[in-house]
């Protein structure tokens, strides 16, 4: 009887020591939501947002201000970096610069209005006052057109130490001239240019990534549209330019101050860190992204806006989260409709895309998001003209958003 109890200890031991193992993962797992582990990790989504009608009233009145002509009066492709001396600079895409008009405008509606000959360039920027008050727009553009006659459009920044100082970095769009689907533009490369500090003078732009060489426009992916600094590392995320209604995301990773060395990249392969990319959220049909969207970390968890898939006229922003950069990402959660201008025209075709978070101004539990607002039109110059018309269909709009988990529904 002894042997025999004996035996079957001996025939349980090795069953208790997987057992333990098992729980041992179950409680790692639990611990660990994410791969980065951390517990906070769990699902975020918008618990209730509101217009920050002092944010958007500031740009409005900063563009119709007439006491300087080359300065800027609309744009888009809104990012924004705290320098170190306390003032703000918000970089654009396309810009119109120039003189803003009173109404009535030649259309009779009641709108500000710019002169079908305003100047218009790929990229400005805006730098604020210590206080925050927008002051001054620097010589546009800023980074200027390549040799091959592509022009450059800025995403996210930031401030970075470089040989004992401080710099911007600033990660820049390459595109060029195309026709039907890429009428605006064809994405061929992502380069990070180095401006000096605090004269915002650029020093040299490098190239990071070159896409020429990818022969299908659609599998272009271009990186800065938001980038989250965790761990010593930057995340850079990025998109790819296929004509659908969701757009592939990707993640790539720089060691934190290094976004101006190419050697230090390295690209989400589904696997590992390396120099081949695979996407980390999107399935060419309802989940997915715009090709611009932003990234933020709240309470452990990263949280990805972007504008939802399927909304009637690009007007709705939904949001998906993940423990780590390189997902898995869950949602897409329930989407809200940011507020638009008014606008007489009748079906009003104004949009709202790009969403874009500026830590820098939130706090206190609330989060600061931007919004671009254009005119969707399948001919560029007829859009053009609306935004001539009403110069507000062309400017950054903002929303506060508290965060929160899920609410039962």
């Amino acid at each position: 009887m002894q042997q025999q109890a004996v035996a079957r200890r001996g025939r349980r031991g090795p069953l208790f020591v997987l057992l333990a193992a098992l729980l041992l993962v179950l409680v790692t797992l639990v611990a660990l939501p994410g791969r980065e582990g951390d517990p906070r990790c769990g699902p975020r989504e918008v618990a209730s947002w509101s217009a920050e009608n002092r944010l958007t009233g500031s740009f409005a009145r900063y563009g119709d201000d007439a006491s300087r002509l080359d300065d800027w009066t609309g744009g888009d492709g809104t990012h924004s970096v705290r320098l170190p001396d306390g003032r703000l600079l918000w970089l654009f895409s396309d810009t119109f610069l120039g003189a803003v008009n009173q109404p009535p405008n030649p259309a009779g509606q009641p709108h500000p209005w710019r002169s079908s000959d305003a100047p218009f360039v790929r990229n400005s920027a805006v730098v604020t006052d210590r206080s925050g008050a927008l002051d001054r727009t620097l010589t546009a553009p800023l980074f200027p057109d390549t040799a091959a006659g592509e022009w450059r459009w800025p995403v996210a920044a930031r401030v970075e130490e470089s040989g004992g100082r401080q710099v911007v970095r600033v990660l820049l769009w390459t595109r060029a001239q195309g026709t039907g689907a890429y009428v605006y533009g064809v994405p061929n490369a992502t380069e990070v240019a180095t401006l000096s500090l605090p004269d915002l003078r650029l020093e040299g732009i490098t190239q990071v990534l070159d896409q020429r060489q990818v022969r299908d426009p659609a599998r272009r992916v271009l990186y800065g549209t938001t980038a989250v600094d965790h761990q010593g590392w930057t995340y850079v995320f990025g998109a790819d330019d296929g004509q659908r209604a969701t757009h592939r995301a990707y993640v790539a990773r720089v060691p934190a101050g290094r976004l101006g060395d190419v050697r230090a990249w390295r690209y989400w392969d589904g696997k590992r860190w390396g120099t081949r990319a695979a996407p980390v959220l999107g399935d060419d049909r309802r989940r997915g992204v715009g090709t611009a969207f932003t990234v933020v970390r709240d309470a452990g968890t990263y949280v990805l806006f972007t504008t939802a898939a399927g909304a009637r006229g690009l007007t709705e922003i939904t949001s998906y989260w993940a423990c780590s950069p390189t997902g898995p990402w869950h949602g897409p959660a329930k989407a809200f409709t940011p507020p638009l201008p008014r606008d007489g025209a009748t079906p009003s075709r104004a949009t709202a895309y790009n969403p874009q978070a500026h830590p820098e101004l939130s706090g206190g539990g609330r989060l600061v998001l931007s919004y671009d607002v254009n005119w969707l039109d399948a001919a560029p110059a007829a859009a053009q003209a609306q935004l001539s018309r009403n110069v507000s269909l062309y400017r950054p709009r903002f929303v506060s958003l508290r965060l929160g988990p899920p609410a039962a529904r």
